[in-house]
């Protein structure tokens, strides 16, 4: 699916399962809110492979806005702090951005899924209650500049799972000392599974069930994309 902005990773999957009459649905990899683009769905008897299917690269194109920092790192978040860009060139963005290339270590946001003993971080973040979190090691495939105009920042990157776009986006604020949040998110890409073949929520269910992939198939496509390195996609 073609998550739209605003919908819950859950509500797309109650829409899908209301379209197509399912007994199961399930969805691999969550996206926000604010986010939109790939959403691999799951159905039925297809739910006992989540974990088989759910793995592989994802690929996102994103915005960023310099100059504010944010408590959730997104737009939705409240604004901590403001910082004026205007010193800032596009070169000593375009060299911060590029540097999260590899592998890397990532504190994921406390507005996360992650759990502390059973609670979602998010719900403790709610309550005003900030814990440390234990960094990550990620991998950044791909780091594309696309478009650097202070103090919005377009990229396109193609990452490991697990991968926190909006912790690029705070963390290149503090390299660039003037702190940044997530402005916009699309998943062009989730494993072997891409924009191209995803529709919207508007779709009727006849074209959604043009688009469910055979069990066979896609364990095969994910088999191959866990394979080995990533493949290109742009």
């Amino acid at each position: 699916m073609d998550k739209p902005q605003g919908w819950t990773s859950h509500d797309v999957v109650a829409h899908v399962k209301r379209k197509l009459n399912a007994k199961k649905v399930g969805h691999l990899g969550t996206l926000d809110p604010l986010a939109t683009g790939v959403l691999v769905l799951v159905i039925d008897s297809a739910t006992k492979f989540a974990s088989s299917l759910g793995g592989g690269a994802k690929e996102y194109v994103a915005s960023c806005k310099l100059g504010e920092e944010t408590d959730t790192y997104d737009r939705e978040g409240k604004v901590l702090s403001t910082s004026d860009t205007s010193a800032l060139s596009p070169v000593e963005i375009k060299k911060a951005l590029e540097a999260f290339k590899g592998r890397i270590t990532q504190v994921p946001p406390m507005y996360s899924a992650l759990k502390s003993k059973g609670v979602p971080l998010y719900k403790l973040a709610r309550k005003g209650v900030t814990i440390e979190r234990e960094a990550r090691e990620i991998e950044v495939y791909e780091m594309e500049p696309l478009k650097i105009e202070p103090p919005i920042v377009e990229f396109r990157a193609l990452c490991s799972g697990g991968t926190y776009v909006r912790s690029i986006c705070h963390d290149l604020g503090v390299r660039l000392g003037c702190g940044g949040h997530l402005a916009e998110l699309r998943r062009t890409r989730s494993g072997a599974f891409t924009i191209e073949e995803a529709v919207g929520p508007g779709a009727a269910a006849e074209e959604l069930s043009l688009r469910v992939i055979p069990l066979d198939e896609a364990l095969r496509r994910a088999s191959g994309e866990a394979g080995g390195e990533p493949c290109q996609a742009h």
